[in-house]
């Protein structure tokens, strides 16, 4: 390993975002070398410190101390910047592509800041971290993408053009007031804690879309371990320190320098948790189609903040997994002499050891939970029906679903008409009731017939429900009749079109229901969580559809919707009592 410390024994630099993913391992390695005094500039308002750690320890002996500072506020960045000679901009906190105002100040305006500060304060040395995907159009494959490369004309995501347009304005500032600038693009950083890349595929590695592999699944990614991102900072530090014309104003690619095939990565992390790999393909040009209509459907749904966060991560996803991206990293060990600390296979090994509490074996089963009832049995009710439907005696639930398709048969697929069918069916009860009365005494006694009483408060609990739903129907129609609600007026327009389309094939809906009531709660209670993010997915792709709808409806349109909104707000159901009760 080189000896990186610096020629002055007391250099004091500022590490920006020190308490970020990558700022933790960047402070921790400047400590390590033992000659570096560093400021750790972020939004906390205080240190987050172990103790007995080697940050505790530089922080009691005064290598360490800590700026609370917002990116936005310049003079806060001189407060933390002045008296240093090396500022690091490890990562800002803050950008987000919901708000993409916010972001624009946090990451642009914020380099301008720090630039400013760096200008006031007679800072020389100024390294930005930034990424690999600044050069990266969405669209077309990299491989052995080198500095040479452009920025995209269009880019496909909001976050990485300010990423761009902020590293841009490092490079542009170097040799002003004597600042020498650098920039460094590492490519999809991993490590212990991290709280992007993994953390995202991790947190999935047991939902329903984990199991999918998009496209050939033969494209070719660079992976970063974090700890070699903070080792090129250093190196880029040192050659900027050594006054090196052909690294100050320059942007460098950083890797492991083993290109890995992307979904391999994704199935070594899976399988070190104890996860299955994916398995299931699906075609490039299913994929094709997709990524397309999602960005259009973003663009469109750009101030729907829940629907806009999906689709970036749900594209993010698909264009990582999708394009092969590999960098040439030649430049780097050239100029600023980087050379990866930690192999990619070690890397990921300590990966996967800082996650282990997400691993499969850690997380609970459904039998172990606290909740006494899953969700299926909370919408069947607790009851005997539940039991049945959920096959709890598998002996009992078949026996009944042998005597439903019996009457499924016997009355519809018999060729028999349904009066017929009723007549042959009281035939054969009252025949058996006949063989009953002939039958021995001693066999007649233990035959126990049930009580058909029914007691006064049920029969006045059914009255008072069929009374309530009459009542219901009458306000309901009354209101229809008026014309004033335009919203309630389609939903029943859509019904008796259901109601008609279910006329034509009743056999068939019945058919369809019996199979459904038998095996969809017994699946969902097998598969709740999965399908309940399906599902959530589902009603925020049709919340944003149907807000596409709505906004391509003409203003006369959509005007009677927003007056039957207004109107549905102030009046008050009234009920209705006709002659019933």
């Amino acid at each position: 390993m080189e000896d990186h410390t610096p020629k002055n024994p007391s250099t004091t630099c500022v590490v920006i975002g020190g308490q970020t993913f990558v700022g933790r391992f960047l402070v921790f390695r400047l400590l390590q070398l033992g000659n570096w005094i560093v400021r750790i500039a972020d939004s906390s308002p205080s240190l987050h410190i172990e103790q007995n750690s080697l940050l505790s320890d530089a922080v009691s002996d005064g290598r360490a101390s800590h700026f609370q500072v917002d990116v936005r506020d310049q003079s806060q960045l001189v407060r933390a910047v002045d008296g240093s000679s090396v500022v690091f901009v490890a990562e800002t906190i803050g950008a987000s592509q919901c708000n993409l105002y916010e972001s624009y100040k946090f990451v642009v305006q914020g380099a301008k800041n720090v630039i400013n500060a760096c200008g006031e304060c007679k800072v020389k040395r100024l390294i930005y971290n930034s990424f690999a995907d600044v050069v990266f159009d969405g669209s077309h494959h990299i491989r052995k993408g080198d500095e040479s490369m452009p920025y995209p004309w269009k880019y496909t995501d909001m976050l990485t053009e300010m990423k761009a347009q902020a590293e841009a304005l490092v490079l542009n500032a170097n040799n002003h007031d004597g600042l020498m600038t650098c920039v460094l693009r590492p490519s999809n950083v991993f490590g212990p804690s991290d709280t992007h890349l993994v953390h995202g595929i991790v947190n999935q590695a047991n939902s329903f879309w984990a199991k999918f592999v998009l496209g050939s699944g033969d494209n070719l990614s660079d992976f970063t371990y974090v700890e070699n991102v903070a080792h090129a900072h250093i190196c880029a530090a040192e050659a900027l320190i050594s006054q090196n014309v052909s690294v100050a104003g320059k942007a460098f690619f950083i890797t492991n320098l083993e290109p890995r095939n992307y979904w391999e990565f994704l199935s070594r992390l899976y399988e070190g948790l104890g996860y299955q790999r994916p398995s299931i393909r699906v075609p490039p040009k299913v994929v094709n189609f997709v990524l397309p209509l999602m960005r259009w459907t973003r663009y469109k749904l750009e101030s729907e903040t829940e629907v806009k966060g999906l689709l970036v991560s749900a594209q993010f996803v698909i264009e990582s997994s999708l394009f092969t991206r590999t960098f040439n990293c030649s430049a780097a060990a050239e100029h600023i002499k980087y050379s990866p600390v930690i192999p990619l296979e070690e890397g990921i090994a300590l990966t996967v050891k800082s996650f282990s509490h997400l691993a499969k074996s850690s997380i609970p089963s459904k039998e172990h939970l606290f909740r006494d009832f899953s969700k299926a049995e909370e919408i069947l009710g607790y009851g005997k029906v539940a039991d049945i439907l959920l096959w709890r005696d598998e002996m009992e639930t078949f026996t009944c679903f042998l005597i439903t398709c019996g009457l499924f048969y016997w009355f519809f697929l018999s060729g028999r008409t349904f009066i017929s069918s009723t007549a042959w069916l009281l035939l054969l009860a009252t025949f058996a009731l006949i063989l009953n009365s002939i039958l021995p005494v001693n066999i007649f006694q233990k035959i126990a017939f049930p009580r058909l009483a029914i007691s006064e408060p049920t029969v006045r609990s059914m009255l008072d429900n069929v009374a309530f739903v009459w009542n219901e129907g009458v306000q309901f129609a009354k209101t229809l009749a008026q014309g004033d609600d335009w919203s309630l007026f389609l939903k029943t327009a859509i019904l008796l079109c259901l109601v008609k389309w279910i006329s034509l094939s009743p056999t068939l809906l019945l058919g369809a229901v019996l199979v459904f009531a038998f095996t969809s709660f017994f699946i969902y209670e097998q598969y709740e969580d999965e399908l309940d993010r399906l599902f959530s997915v589902v009603a925020i792709v049709a919340k944003s559809l149907l807000t596409l709808l709505l906004r391509s409806l003409p203003p006369s349109i959509t005007s009677f919707f927003s007056a039957a909104d207004d109107s549905g707000e102030v009046q008050t159901r009234l009920a209705v009592n006709v002659g019933f009760l």
